[in-house]
This record gives structure tokens, sequence and C-alpha cells, in this order.
């Protein structure tokens, strides 16, 4: 009888063990991105894109501190790896420029103001 209770108590102990590695593998971290948007499809266009990143949960940007706010999952994505799809979508990431030909893309009114082809917003 003994037996029995030290085997499902080491059982027990087992399961809230692997529960708690099944927890810290499952959480997500958020990162703050400042970007180039101009507008609201600005805000559409990078939600969107991000929308289908594996990894990726969320993605909101507030436009009027041009700041993007991604929950991700680090065992997934990479910070690096979001800002560079920040920047194949046309806008700046942090530190990461644009991609020229996506920005060359955008419409005018998502260009930067000192662009001569934005609308100057």
């Amino acid at each position: 009888m003994e037996a029995k209770r030290l085997i499902l108590l080491a059982g027990f102990i087992l399961l809230i063990n692997l529960n708690s590695f099944a927890q810290a593998t499952n959480k997500f971290e958020e990162i703050k991105i400042k970007t180039s948007a101009q507008c609201e499809m600005c805000k559409e266009r990078i939600e969107e894109t991000l929308a289908f990143v594996k990894g990726i949960k969320s993605a909101d940007l507030t436009l009027e501190n041009k700041i993007l706010t991604v929950i991700y999952k680090p065992g997934k994505i990479t910070p690096d790896k979001i800002r560079n799809t920040v920047s194949k979508a046309g806008y700046d990431a942090d530190e990461v420029m644009a991609n020229p030909k996506a920005y060359m893309k955008l419409p005018a009114c998502c260009k930067k103001p000192d662009d001569p082809e934005s609308t100057g917003h």
C-alpha cells in the first residue's frame, strides 16, 4: 500500500513539473518598435502584415506616437525578424530602415513628410 502512495506521489510531482515546463515554454513577450507610419492605411498595412507571421500573437500600432506594440513568442520569432518584417512592408522599424523597393510602392500619404512624393502628413 505504501509503494502505491509513493508511486502516486511521484507521478503527481512529475505531472506538476511537466505542466510548469509547458507553461514556461508558452510565454509571450512584448516589444515596442518605433515606426515611420503616417496614417490609418499604414496602421492597417503593418498590423495586417504581422497578423500572418508565425509566432506573433498581436500587433497594435498607435499612430499618435508611431509605436508598434507586438506580443510574440520568443521561441518562434525574434525582435530582429519582426523589425525586418516591418521593413519589408515599407516602413522603418527602430534602426532598421524601410526596404527601398517596398517603400516606393507605398501610397504618397504613407511616405515620410520630408519625402517629395508624400502629401505632407
